[in-house]
């Protein structure tokens, strides 16, 4: 079969590469198209753009980006036509991907949605559009099958979390040898995830790092994203002694005491390596302002959000400075905080289920 499949940021390229190779396991056939990333393009098939060049963040970002947005979803219109896929299959990105599922539908291609858009956070109304132009959603959150069939009447296929098998999956490292290989010493670890998007790391690393000196008995590593070069780590961590790893983060985590973390998968994935946590949000004001306004949800943190109640610290755009930073990393790095902490924790595994929704889905995808 032929499948084109569209993730526009890195959360997306890993769940899309995942479910590639369960696809692959069961359809050897199966011809890849895709806009999407690295992990994607290792599993094979055509790469039309990577997402690093979809990538904007917040509302001034993306006014300015307008007609490079625009101009980006026609040519993925024209794509798909000229290619004429058995499916689509469209991993979260809302803004582009809702577009493309309308295209897709008017012209006769099943449309399939993996990882729901935040709908149940802002921007409800796209409930029309979904149940309009998506033939199936595979949600991979247990409270999205209550917002969809039960307030929206409209049925979902709950496959599990898929960060589950992505954890599951990878090759365990020795941190000996890991720690010697890096230049990484003996110290224990905070790793500092600050987010894949240039704006979002240029808004919240520097705050993270401003704790650096407080800590003299840690040693703090960036986990640079995917998409960012080495270089552009490098105004940001200047003479000081702060370690960079590229493409390393769940290694990285493995090996973690505590971490500072920007909002987003990467809260949960630190929360399934049982890695203590302070999750940071900054952007500029005006978008804090707008989202503040439509917004619907009480936390930003996947973990608090799954939990239904505050299991991490959320440090959100003013009170995200380096006293509060201070604070909230104190009570997880020792004492009650972190032990309860580390005790919600295993209460979310359990709540998200076991291994296995790459499996699962590429199953419903072959039927």
């Amino acid at each position: 079969m032929k499948y084109y499949l569209i993730a526009g940021e890195a959360s997306g390229d890993l769940h899309a590469s995942n479910l590639m190779k369960a696809l692959l396991k069961k359809d050897p056939e199966a011809d890849f198209r895709f806009w999407g990333g690295d992990l994607m393009n290792n599993v094979g098939g055509v790469l039309v753009k990577h997402y690093k060049e979809l990538a904007f963040m917040g509302l001034l970002e993306v006014l300015k980006n307008i007609r490079s947005i625009f101009k980006n979803i026609e040519a993925c219109k024209k794509d798909i036509l000229n290619h004429r896929p058995d499916m689509i299959i469209l991993i979260d990105y809302p803004g582009f991907n809702l577009r493309i599922a309308k295209f897709a539908k008017d012209n006769g291609i099943k449309v399939h949605y993996y990882i729901s858009p935040k709908i149940w956070a802002w921007k409800e109304s796209r409930i029309h559009k979904i149940k309009r132009n998506v033939d199936e959603m595979h949600v991979i959150f247990p409270f999205e099958v209550e917002f969809y069939e039960k307030k929206h009447s409209f049925p979902v296929n709950y496959i599990g979390n898929p960060l589950l098998d992505a954890i599951a999956d990878r090759e365990l490292i020795d941190e000996e040898s890991f720690r010697k290989k890096h230049y990484l010493g003996s110290l224990p670890i905070i790793a500092l995830l600050p987010g894949s998007r240039t704006q979002e790391i240029n808004k919240i690393l520097s705050i993270m790092l401003s704790v650096v000196d407080t800590y003299p008995n840690y040693q703090f590593v960036i986990a640079g994203a995917p998409s960012k070069s080495i270089a552009f780590y490098r105004p940001f961590i200047g003479d000081s002694n702060v370690k960079l790893l590229c493409h390393k983060t769940y290694d990285l985590l493995s090996i973690s005491k505590a971490a500072l973390v920007a909002s987003g998968t990467a809260t949960l994935e630190t929360a399934l390596f049982k890695v203590p946590q302070v999750v940071c949000y900054k952007t500029s004001w005006l978008t804090y302002k707008v989202g503040m306004m439509l917004v619907k949800m009480e936390f930003f943190s996947l973990v608090n959000l799954v939990m239904g109640r505050e299991v991490v610290k959320e440090l959100l755009q003013d009170d995200f400075n380096r006293e509060s930073l201070t604070l909230a990393l104190d009570k997880i790095l020792q004492g009650n905080g972190r032990s309860n902490m580390l005790l919600d924790y295993e209460a979310l595994h359990k709540k998200l289920g076991g291994v296995g929704a790459s499996d699962k889905l590429a199953s419903a995808l072959l039927k």
